[in-house]
């Protein structure tokens, strides 16, 4: 049954008048007024009607992009890529039909903010919504979030996901691009055991963080088939949990946590880390201890993002096709590519093996 106005007005014991007031911010309202109004809005799902040229159709021009953070350089590869297909015909030519708007919808990593925005392009009718990156791990968060793209879904909205697993049920995607971060962190941290290395530190991204659980999985998969992550006796974990550490996917967790490892277990030949831009911080964080790279200290990241190349030595890292996943993303969003057989594809990540990484050899 369609949530009305009226519906909306009965709710927040205000006057039709007054929510038309408040939702299109013509005129002003008291805070305390506002506030339930949109409360009453948010309990019913109420969606707003969008401008009148879109009324006849089922959904609007509008394409939302959702990322946690669009001055990282791993989201705001694959939102320009995907608005690169969203944004016109894909012709080249330059004109006019086909095109939609995109808009970067900026969440901070707050499970609540990307709700919001859904509810928000939910009321735009927007015609698709990518979601980029790794997903709460929380089930009220989860079940939210089914729920949301599920009335998406049913309002015609096309949602892929890129960079990110699907949710474990009550899903409607037409595509959902995976990384494989698991496969990446167990070849990235097979590299460095090749080499010699046997005390491995490992600075982890959010505990709370899809991404960051897969890649960690990865990295103690590899270590257990080495034999270097058996539990002590007493019961308490192995190498490989003690020397993790969780922090932000920022440049000042990496060098905090990796000081951290370091008291930890001075003897320590390498450290991986959650990404690039950790791994920045690791580095920092070595030198300042009068520490040489790779003489000393192997240092590896995640993602291979365009500055790690060009860092001294040259990151070794795992390559992930960010603006490829990207682009692919927009074109299934615009529905000018199939979705992939059963709607979900793992995309495979490539080792890059630089010059941060080397000794000890022994034997």
């Amino acid at each position: 049954m369609t949530v009305t106005l009226a519906d909306v007005a009965a709710r927040a014991r205000v006057s039709p008048a007054t929510v038309s007031r408040v939702l299109n911010g013509n005129y002003p309202v008291a805070a305390s007024t506002r506030e339930r109004v949109l409360r009453a809005v948010d309990d019913l799902d109420y969606v707003l009607n969008g401008p009148a040229s879109s009324l006849a159709a089922a959904t609007s021009d509008l394409v939302g992009i959702l990322v946690n953070d669009i001055a990282d350089p791993f989201f705001g590869i694959m939102a320009g890529a995907a608005q690169t297909q969203i944004g016109g015909p894909g012709d080249g030519s330059g004109r006019a039909g086909g095109e939609k708007l995109a808009v970067i919808c900026n969440t901070g990593g707050s499970p609540e903010r990307e709700l919001t925005y859904l509810t928000l392009l939910q009321r735009q009718r927007a015609a698709a919504v990518v979601l980029t990156g790794g997903a709460v791990e929380s089930p009220d968060h989860q079940a939210g979030m089914a729920a949301k793209l599920a009335k998406l879904a049913d309002a015609g909205t096309r949602i892929v996901f890129c960079g990110r697993p699907p949710l474990p049920e009550g899903d409607a995607l037409v595509a959902a691009l995976a990384f494989d971060n698991r496969g990446g962190g167990r070849r990235l941290t097979e590299h460095l055991i090749s080499l010699g290395h046997r005390r491995i530190g490992y600075v982890a991204g959010p505990p709370e963080r899809t991404t960051t659980r897969h890649r960690l999985e990865g990295h103690r998969e590899a270590l257990r088939s080495a034999g270097l992550d058996a539990e002590s006796g007493d019961g308490e974990g192995g190498d490989g949990e003690r020397l993790t550490v969780h922090g932000p996917y920022d440049r000042r967790s990496g060098y905090e946590a990796t000081l951290d490892i370091l008291r930890r277990e001075p003897g320590i030949t390498a450290v991986v880390a959650a990404n690039d831009t950790v791994a920045l911080g690791a580095c920092a964080a070595v030198r300042d201890q009068g520490l040489r790279i790779p003489q000393d200290i192997s240092v590896a990241g995640f993602d291979d993002l365009p500055f790690s190349v060009d860092a001294v030595p040259a990151l070794t890292t795992v390559r992930l096709p960010l603006f490829e996943a990207g682009a692919r993303a927009g074109r299934l969003a615009m529905g000018k590519e199939n979705p992939p057989p059963g709607g979900i594809a793992t995309i495979a990540a490539e080792l890059m093996i630089r010059g941060s990484t080397a000794p000890p050899r022994v034997g």
